[in-house]
């Protein structure tokens, strides 16, 4: 640092004072009241991006409490984009990397701020699903189901979508939660929680190139035992419908 030009030297004190302006002096020469501006929009800026980003997350903190966590973030974290809307994303890799959590924070702190981040991610995602020739109204069991770019599933071990103030688990559900967030043509948000045999399904559905919906749920049922094959397929076919419906499917692949 010493060897570095004056202005440089005082751009280094500059930052380090505004990220932590308790442990770090301003740069001599400045008047505080000026620097009080600068401290002040900086935090209040990305504390305004993120509570609007994980709003659940903040609702369950109290006030200083969370403003605390941004500050921690903002004092002990290394972005590694200059973008504004991926700071969430760093966020997340803050929490999972460098956060020093307190023996009273939330066991599923990381889970949450995953969930809400991922609604964000994905309703400025860039993909599309133009290039697709698919036909909505194919049949669903007799062609290649086709799952839409805009639909993401994950599994969480706390049932994310459902924690508020007046919700807040201890522990981990008995199973893990799917849930498969997507976006509609009309950029429309919505999610829906899956079991893990539609999960699976799902699964299928976006790895598969060839086989058509029935093939699928037959090699579901052989890979999980089930014991009558013509019920899953009548399930699974209903269940498909429905995806089709909220736009997770985007119906079957057209033949070449």
């Amino acid at each position: 640092m010493a060897d570095l030009p004056e202005f440089q030297r005082k751009q280094y004190a500059f930052a380090a004072h505004i990220r932590d302006p308790e442990h770090n002096d301003a740069p001599p020469g400045i008047e505080d009241r000026r620097m009080a501006v600068y401290r002040e929009l900086f935090f209040n800026n990305l504390l305004k991006l993120l509570s609007g980003t994980f709003p659940v997350l903040k609702k369950l903190h109290a006030e200083q409490k969370w403003r605390a966590m941004v500050r921690q973030f903002m004092v002990a974290h290394r972005a590694e984009t200059p973008y504004f809307l991926e700071i969430p994303r760093e966020f997340l890799a803050f929490l999972a990397e460098s956060y020093k959590p307190d023996d009273d924070d939330f066991p599923f702190l990381n889970e949450l701020a995953h969930y809400e981040w991922a609604e964000l991610a994905l309703s400025v995602a860039e993909e599309t699903n133009d290039d697709i020739d698919a036909d909505p109204a194919g049949n669903l069991l007799e062609g290649v189901p086709v799952k839409s770019r805009l639909a993401r599933c994950f599994a969480y071990r706390y049932p994310v979508h459902r924690i508020a103030e007046d919700f807040v688990p201890e522990d981990p559900g008995d199973s893990p939660t799917f849930i498969v967030i997507f976006r509609k043509s009309k950029d429309e948000l919505g999610f829906l929680e899956l079991n893990p045999i539609t999960a699976r399904l799902l699964e299928l559905i976006e790895t598969n190139k060839e086989k058509s919906g029935r093939e699928l749920l037959l090699s579901l049922a052989d890979e999980i035992a089930y014991p009558d094959k013509d019920a899953l397929v009548e399930h699974g076919a209903q269940v498909m419908e429905e995806m089709l419906a909220s736009e997770i499917l985007i119906g079957v692949r057209r033949s070449p």
